[in-house]
Order: C-alpha cells, then sequence, then structure tokens
C-alpha cells in the first residue's frame, strides 16, 4: 500500500512539474533545455523503438519454443534409436560369444545305432538297419 501511494505521489508531482514548466516556457517564449531536450526526445523514440522490437521477439517466443522443442524431441529420439540399435548389435555379438555354435564343428558320431539311422535315411545303407513295424 505504502509503495502505491509513494509512486502516486511522485508521478503527480512529475505531472505537475511539467505543467509548471510549460507555463515557464510560454510566458518566456524559449524551451527550456533546448539541444539537451532534443536528445532526451531521440533518445525515448529509440527506447521506444527497441521496446517495440523486445515485444515482437516474445509475441514469437511461444511459437520458436515450440520448433525448439520439436526439433529436440526429434533428436532424443533419433539418439535413442542409434542407441537401441548399437545395444542390439552388441545383444547379438554377446550372444554369439557365449553360444557354444560359434566353435561348432561336425564330427562322426559314436554310436552305431545313430549310424546305422543316419546311413537308413541316406539311402546307401544296405537295409540292417531299424524297421519300423506296425
Amino acid at each position: 500500500m505504502i509503495p502505491a501511494a509513494v509512486t502516486f505521489g511522485v508521478s503527480l508531482f512529475g505531472i505537475l512539474l511539467l505543467f509548471v514548466m510549460k507555463k515557464i516556457e510560454v510566458s518566456r517564449g524559449s524551451l527550456i533545455g533546448g539541444s539537451a531536450r532534443d536528445s532526451a526526445d531521440l533518445f525515448a523514440l529509440r527506447v521506444k523503438w527497441v521496446f517495440l522490437v523486445i515485444e515482437w521477439y516474445l509475441s514469437r517466443l511461444p511459437d520458436f519454443l515450440f520448433l525448439l522443442s520439436r526439433h529436440a524431441v526429434r533428436a532424443g529420439a533419433l539418439y535413442l534409436a542409434r542407441a537401441a540399435r548399437y545395444a542390439e548389435a552388441q545383444a547379438y555379438h554377446l550372444a554369439d560369444f557365449v553360444s557354444h555354435k560359434r566353435n561348432f564343428e561336425r564330427r562322426e558320431t559314436k554310436s552305431n545305432y545313430l549310424k546305422k539311422v543316419s546311413e537308413h535315411k541316406n539311402g546307401n545303407g544296405n537295409g540292417d538297419g531299424p524297421v519300423a513295424t506296425v
């Protein structure tokens, strides 16, 4: 409450001061401050232009943040896909490493029964192999 009252009082005093300055200028017929007043007006116009530019950029900020977040999500998804592909390849390498099939060598069986079955299946057996009867 007190800061608002102080601000109001200072503003009211400033407005009254401007009216007094205007009355003095009209009575004397010349401007108070001359060139300093012109440069202050130019500075005020530049500040106004800066605020307009800032307002323009801030009005486009939501669109920019949307595009930025969309590209960030896309980049994150691509990174995760690349990491998943790498993990998949490493999983296959690990499976091949621990599998017995990587050093698998086919050798002749030691079982006579399996030898006879194999010969019978390949058709080069002499018929002495097991015969299924129904």
